[in-house]
């Protein structure tokens, strides 16, 4: 579920497609996006068993992940290394104060499977998405998230 008031654009970002905007502004630290209907979640094991389904994974903790093939407008939330948005456990937060019509992105490091690579690559630096492992990509949002929150 998507909290602040959005839209469905065309995205800023060069191949992506289509992204999410904000119809308002968001504070800091503020949650974007929330886990809603969540009805089960997937070991890596079972969803490397699913491959035409893999590109509509996203990891939830240690190795267990959902898919949402339904595309629901979630997933319009586009990959980037200087994100918008702090993926953290599912939910996603405003790394800084974001003002209406900001394009909200989230590293996807962390929601991909550690060492799988996205087949599309990062259109601002060129490298690769390459999913973290579940240690680091904790470790990584939990301080950034920390930070944010202690400075808003």
């Amino acid at each position: 579920m998507i909290l602040p008031r959005y839209r469905i654009d065309h995205s800023t970002i060069s191949g992506a497609g289509k992204g999410l905007f904000l119809e308002e502004a968001v504070d800091a630290g503020r949650i974007i996006a929330a886990p809603d209907a969540i009805e089960r979640t997937y070991r890596l094991g079972e969803l490397l068993g699913k491959p035409d389904q893999l590109y509509a994974s996203a990891r939830w903790f240690e190795d267990r992940y959902t898919l949402s093939p339904e595309w629901p407008d979630e997933c319009f939330i586009n990959h980037s290394f200087n994100p918008t948005g702090l993926w953290h456990l599912g939910f996603v937060f405003a790394l800084r104060s974001l003002p209406t019509g900001t394009e909200i992105t989230v590293d996807y490091r962390h929601l991909l499977p550690p060492g799988h690579a996205e087949d599309f690559i990062d259109t601002a630096t060129g490298e690769k998405i390459v999913g973290l492992p579940w240690d680091e990509s904790l470790m990584t949002t939990t301080r950034a998230l920390a930070s944010v929150l202690a400075s808003s």
